[in-house]
């Protein structure tokens, strides 16, 4: 039995094989993940009904795992609010910097060859899609048994 919180196998298995720089998808259940994921990334559905798992509690756990240099989010056209989520994942990611793009220019970003892991969830809010890059392991991190 594994130390961690995160035990679902598919995710763990993309995580082992990612670096620094790679990236994770974190898509709303209205995400085209069939069309606009990377083509080496490993896509695992958590989309069983809607709004039984949001990308906020995927989030958690992820940064209690891995280090996150940067992020992007999906935000809709200009003139538009702001959608909650994206205050959501600033505040829940502060301090590392969260970088807008507009739909078409985020979905260019998650077909990114560096995108490691797509998890799709039930997610019902509009614009609630994030993407992580990998960061490094603090020095001094690492447990020693």
């Amino acid at each position: 039995m594994l130390l961690t919180e995160l035990i679902h196998p598919g995710i763990l298995e993309a995580l082992a094989g990612a670096g620094h720089g790679a990236r994770v998808l974190l898509a709303d259940g209205h995400y085209p993940a069939s069309t606009a994921v990377g083509e080496r990334a490993r896509t695992v559905h958590l989309n069983l009904a809607p709004g039984t798992l949001d990308v906020t509690p995927v989030l958690d756990v992820l940064l209690r795992t891995l280090p996150v240099e940067s992020a992007q989010v999906m935000v809709p056209p200009e003139g538009e609010p702001e959608p909650p989520a994206i205050a959501e994942y600033r505040s829940r990611l502060a301090p590392v910097p969260v970088e807008t793009l507009g739909r078409f220019a985020f979905y260019d970003a998650a077909r990114s060859p560096d995108l490691a892991l797509a998890i799709v969830t039930a997610d019902t809010r509009t614009y609630a899609n994030l993407l992580l890059t990998i960061g490094v392991r603090a020095e001094g991190t690492l447990t020693p048994r």
